[in-house]
């Protein structure tokens, strides 16, 4: 088996298990953390990683393939986090629809510069099947919850954006709420009280 050399001259054996790709991965979210997405570069993942400049290249190309792959695991982690939220709530479609709200806040609050790269308008790989499967997968989470308030005659999607906009923009607000201004007050209404004055009657 060809050895890869690390950058401190030392070798390690080539993974063929996908470790790599995962190991990579955790090291230009790691990056995302420390530095920013200026910080984020395919030789700084392999020198995070421990290997060689030329292994990132090797599994993703170029840095568009590096940036979907972190989006697609913050994909997966943003669904995992509101699906657990849903899975704990009662049934009630309002309980459901707040748990998902609640799971899409607290994502965003404990992977900040994650949640930010996903949603700042970075080119993605087009032909990554794998990313659209798992960003797919959240959208449809909110649509699933979203469908028992859609009236007869109302576009779905129109439903969906308003509760994504609500929450999105909410979460935004909560991530810079020491910068917000003075006149809003001391601190933001909680999620569940904003929700409340939405006019979501159970369609089933």
């Amino acid at each position: 088996m060809t050895d890869s050399k690390t950058p401190s001259g030392a070798t390690s054996p080539r993974r063929r298990d996908g470790s790599l790709r995962k190991d990579l991965v955790e090291a230009g979210i790691s990056i995302l953390r420390d530095k920013g997405i200026e910080g984020l570069s395919l030789r700084e993942c392999a020198a995070r990683a421990g290997v060689s400049h030329a292994a990132p290249a090797y599994h993703f190309k170029n840095l568009t393939g590096l940036y979907t792959a972190i989006s697609a695991r913050g994909f997966e982690l943003f669904s995992e986090s509101m699906d657990a939220k849903r899975q704990e709530a009662v049934r009630d479609p309002r309980d459901q629809l707040l748990a998902i709200c609640e799971g899409y806040l607290d994502f965003a609050v404990g992977h900040r510069e994650l949640f930010l790269f996903m949603f700042s308008g970075q080119d993605m790989d087009p032909q990554n099947q794998y990313f659209d499967t798992v960003s797919s997968r959240a959208y449809r989470i909110l649509s699933e919850t979203c469908a028992p308030f859609v009236e007869a005659g109302t576009d779905p999607e129109e439903i969906e954006l308003l509760v994504w906009s609500l929450v999105h923009g909410y979460t935004h607000l909560a991530m810079v709420n020491k910068k917000r201004p003075k006149h809003i007050g001391t601190a933001l209404p909680l999620l569940p009280d904003l929700l409340r004055h939405l006019d979501f009657r159970n369609r089933t």
